[in-house]
């Protein structure tokens, strides 16, 4: 397995809260392919694709919207978009034009938003 290196004042770890720990792991397995640790039936890691976790999942009984938003990266925005609604994810703001690039926001299945974006 590769080290990680964690880098001073940068971000290092992301965790969202879920209503659902399956339908939630389930959802971002489908829609992005992620892959999870468990660690119990109240948490799961987020496992990079080089090896060690870049986050997780925290079981809560409900989630507060309002928090930072993340943003994942895309080589291909509209196939990532239609794999986001396949999965069952909501699109909350269409595909829309910003300097440098374009993305779109949605809501995963407990109701935290993300938005995906792409340089091309």
């Amino acid at each position: 397995m590769a080290e990680i290196s964690h880098i001073h004042h940068e971000i290092d770890y992301i965790e969202f809260a879920v209503t659902d720990m399956a339908e939630s792991k389930r959802f971002y397995t489908a829609a992005f392919g992620w892959a999870f640790t468990d660690y119990g039936p109240g948490y799961a890691g987020i496992r990079r694709r080089q090896g060690g976790e870049v986050g997780g999942l925290r079981l809560q009984a409900e989630v507060t919207a309002g928090g930072p938003l993340v943003i994942l990266y895309s080589n291909d925005l509209e196939a990532t978009m239609a794999g986001v609604q396949g999965a069952g994810g909501l699109i909350s703001q269409e595909i829309f034009e910003f300097p440098g690039g374009r993305r779109f926001h949605f809501r995963d299945p407990s109701g935290n938003e993300l938005a995906v974006w792409s340089d091309r």
